[in-house]
Order: structure tokens, then sequence, then C-alpha cells
């Protein structure tokens, strides 16, 4: 995130994929993303003016309030889209059995946000070690949730990727339900040993599942875990990048989100993203400029002029 002499591309969000980051609110973009004094009130309306969708891991460990969504709505731009994750309690301390109540309470969040067009696909992340032995659970639950939400699934044990019984009928039960599978791709944070501390509490966390590309419903949903140094991972990008554009296309709508395990280089590596995605879609348009980078060049001009 260096200096820029000239102002930053101000380009289109294309409205044909979504693409973000893990979080919106951290203090470690300011003078970058942000402008150097944003306030955090601030921070969602200058995020959603760079990016469309972001995810919602913070309902992973507790619901927000109605006045805490009314103010998503308010200080989100037209357009955003919220991919909210399942509360831990459903899906990881009942393991989806006996939690109806608190699936309605997350299913009012949802009703809020989609009333409002700012829902993207809410995605339940499975525990490591939810196996094939627990499909019956989850094969309820998935057919119980009402059917006017975008949902997304993310399996992390091996049953799930074995290429045979299992991992098939994982999938003809998303398709048959219009529901997409999480496509986590974590191969680029793995590539290398950690080059600090946060690579090397990345790979102690996160999961090393099998690489997969499969569509089993309108909204492919790639979670992308990279490092912190963005060239590091610009051939995994590029190897993302034909495959997005194609899913465009085809007449979906991709979500794309760019994690880093510092978060404070997530924006850039999405970014990136989106660089190399303009490459096989020519009419995609660059991302806006950043707030923090057009005040920067914009205090720079001023400073050149006196």
């Amino acid at each position: 995130m260096h200096a820029s002499s000239a102002p930053p591309a101000s380009g289109t969000r294309a409205a044909s994929y979504y693409l973000g980051c893990p979080i919106w609110a951290t203090d470690r973009w300011k003078g970058a993303l942000f402008t150097a004094r944003a306030p955090r009130k601030e921070w969602l309306r200058q995020y959603s003016q760079v990016f469309n969708t972001v995810e919602g891991n913070s309902t992973f460990y507790g619901l927000p309030s109605r006045e805490t969504t009314q103010r998503w709505l308010e200080d989100s731009a037209d357009g955003f889209r919220f991919a909210l994750k399942f509360p831990r309690v459903i899906s990881h301390e009942r393991r989806l059995i006996g939690a109806e109540s608190e699936t309605r309470e997350f299913l009012d969040v949802l009703s809020l946000l989609g009333a409002a067009e700012r829902l993207g696909p809410s995605f339940l992340q499975l525990p490591p070690d939810f196996a094939r032995g627990e499909w019956p659970a989850l094969e309820r639950f998935l057919r119980r949730l009402p059917r006017e939400f975008p949902y997304a699934v993310e399996v992390r044990h091996r049953d799930y990727f074995d290429q045979g019984e299992n991992e098939q009928r994982l999938d003809a039960l998303l398709q048959e339900l219009k529901m997409d599978r999480v496509l986590l791709d974590s191969r680029a944070l793995f590539s290398a040993p950690p080059s600090d501390e946060t690579e090397a509490r990345a790979q102690k966390r996160k999961p090393r599942s099998p690489h997969r590309l499969t569509v089993t419903g309108k909204r492919p949903l790639v979670r992308f875990i990279g490092r912190n140094n963005v060239d590091e991972v610009t051939p995994w990008l590029r190897d993302w990048a034909p495959v997005v554009a194609k899913w465009m296309e085809e007449g979906l709508t991709p979500y794309f989100f760019a994690h880093a395990p510092d978060d404070t280089f997530a924006p850039a590596l999405a970014r990136s993203f989106h660089t190399e995605l303009m490459r096989h879609t020519p009419n995609l348009g660059t991302l806006p400029a950043w707030p923090g980078e057009t005040e920067l060049w914009q205090t720079q001009k001023q400073q050149r002029l006196f």
C-alpha cells in the first residue's frame, strides 16, 4: 500500500459478481481502504463504496440486534450483499439438532436484509468432525430451511471429499435444493512455510480441504485463503480468474471472498483478483478507488500546489 503520485482508478463495481473480504470493521485499513481518520461508524460505508459484499463472520458468535441490522442497511451502498455465517450454536453446539429457536432468530435477521435487498448467500460451516454418520441431521436441517433465502454449505470432513457416494450425495442434495457448495481454497496458504506469526496461526487453524470447482446452485461461493504477500498468491488468483469468468458467462452470480492471514492485506488481495478477472472479462471495469488512497492523493496534490 504505497503512496501514489496519480489519482487511483475510479471504475465501477460489476453487478455480475460479488467481491469482498471476511470483515469490514478493522482500523488497520485506515489510510488505505479507509480514510486516515475514518471513525468506526464510517467503515462500512467506505468499505461498501469499493466492495459489494462481505462475509458476516460475526454472526457465528452472536446475532446482531434489530437496531444494528438496521444500521447495516443504512450504512451500506445500494446493491451491497451480506453473506452471513450461521451461528455456531446451530452448527457446532447443537450440530443441527434441536436448534429450531436459534434458527428462527437467524432467519429473522435474514428477513430484514432480504426485504432491503441486501442479502447474499448465508453459509452453513460444518465442524471439521461432522462426518457421514451425521448426514441425516444435515439433510433434515437443509430441507427444512425456507426456500426464499439463498444458502451455501461448507463441509470440512474428508468423507465429503471422497469423490464417491458421500460427496455425490451431498452435491445432489444441494443441487436439488438449489443451494451452493462453499469452495474453500487454502492451497496458497499452505504452499510454503509461514513467513510470520499470522501465517503460522492460519496454517494451524485453516483446513487443507481438497480443491473443488463444484457448482450446485446459481451463486458459486469461493473462500480463497491466501498469504500476506499478494505477489506470492498470484498463481492461484490466475487459476481462479478464468473459472469465475466462465461462471459469469454462463449466467451464474459468483461470490469471491479474499482472506489473508493478516486482515490488513485482504483488500489488496481482493483487488488483485479483480485485476486478474478483468483479463478474462474485458467489460468488467476497474474497482472504485479506495477512499484512503483518494484522500492521500488529494493531500499530495495540495502539498505540491503550495
